[in-house]
């Protein structure tokens, strides 16, 4: 965009020449004075041209800008989706688990209960052959034949008490049984439809990619770049201005104590290294407001400290970007996501999970932006995290 601005500069200083030219030879005769008009005519036309132009790049940029936004967007809610199956599939494979154990158990259970009624069977086959009868006709007295016949009432009772509990257990045995296959079946639907989720979110980041280089070769000169960053930077503060006001909103109704007491004590929002530090160069004249840690993609991204979250939105240049209002005019942001996991309203705690590693609003690989103000104003985030 800019290579076309710097054309219109020097379209422009010929316009000023062919002027003075124009000026001079109004001074001479008119015959020269009719040519540095039309000369000056074509330097008009040539501007507008080069205006034309500079518009329609700057319209095709915002455009693929756009296109990105939706991009990355659409990628933030299927890295979502593929989060939660994957949650869900971790639960099922537990549940599975647990179910195999009890099964195990079950079954050593029934195998116990069928030698105890086995055991109780030949017992009372064996008392059986003594029956009643012969010992009312042997010299047996009357306390042997009451104590037989208590006998065999125990081990009949004792008979039919382990003939329902090894029916219960069967019964439960076959229910268990009936869980596991259905949940087995859930499971492999839980992994197939993950596997697409995965095969979708490739195709997203391929689309993705594309619309990356495109927007590259439209931006082609450092100045471009200078110029994108200088209103991102805009936007960003923008943002700021809003989450503020809501952030002061939410403070009237549950005041927040601040970062104040924790510098040096902060948990880092993600493991990695840092790729630009707070206050390196960006680019030209413009420095890092905070701080680029190298992650890799899908990681959680952590709360640093208690807050509310104030916005959770794309914002250009900076991707999937989520800010936490602590209170006492501190906030956190976190940019460059690959998916949110918070929305605007929710409380968070420190070390809670509040979004997925990403590399959206353009980045060239995953990594997370960090960023604090107090007040308003950019503070070093590295002073504020644990050595």
């Amino acid at each position: 965009m800019i290579t076309h601005l710097q054309k219109m500069l020097r379209a422009s200083a010929l316009c000023t020449g062919a002027l003075l030219c124009l000026s001079f030879g109004l001074l001479l005769t008119p015959d020269l004075a009719r040519a540095n008009q039309g000369q000056l005519e074509g330097v008009k036309q040539e501007i507008t041209r080069q205006q034309q132009q500079v518009a329609a790049n700057k319209k095709k940029i915002d455009s693929l800008q756009s296109a990105l936004r939706q991009q990355e967007t659409g990628i933030a809610d299927t890295a979502k989706a593929i989060h939660q199956a994957e949650k869900r599939t971790a639960a099922l494979t537990d549940s599975i688990r647990e179910l195999e154990q009890q099964l195990s158990h079950l079954r050593q259970v029934q195998l116990g209960q069928q030698e105890m009624l086995k055991a109780l069977i030949n017992t009372q086959y064996r008392q059986g052959q003594q029956s009643q009868l012969a010992l009312l006709l042997s010299d047996h007295n009357r306390s042997d034949l009451d104590r037989y016949t208590h006998y065999a009432e125990r081990l009949s009772q004792a008979r039919s008490q382990a003939l329902d509990e090894l029916a219960a257990t069967t019964t439960e045995l076959q229910l268990k049984q009936h869980q596991l296959t259905e949940q087995r079946a859930e499971q492999e639907t839980q992994l197939a439809q993950l596997q697409q989720h995965k095969k979708k979110l490739e195709g997203e980041r391929r689309q993705r990619q594309r619309t990356v280089s495109s927007i590259k070769n439209q931006i082609q000169t450092d100045s471009q770049y200078l110029t994108e960053l200088k209103n991102n930077e805009s936007r960003l503060i923008k943002e700021i201005a809003r989450a503020k006001a809501a952030a002061e909103a939410a403070r009237r109704q549950a005041p927040m104590d601040g970062l104040a007491k924790h510098k040096g004590k902060l948990p880092w929002p993600v493991k990695g290294s840092i790729l630009h530090s707070y206050g390196s160069p960006q680019q030209g004249e413009l420095r890092w407001k905070g701080m680029v840690v190298k992650s890799p993609i899908g990681s959680q991204v952590k709360a640093v400290y208690p807050g509310k979250v104030v916005f959770a939105d794309w914002l250009r240049g900076y991707g999937l970007m989520l800010v936490i209002d602590h209170g006492k005019g501190d906030m956190s942001f976190y940019g460059y996501n690959q998916t949110l996991l918070k929305k605007v309203g929710d409380n968070v705690q420190a070390n809670e999970a509040i979004a997925l590693v990403g590399d959206s609003g353009g980045q060239a690989e995953p990594s997370l932006y960090f960023e604090i103000r107090r007040k308003g104003s950019p503070s070093n985030p590295r002073s504020w995290l644990t050595r």
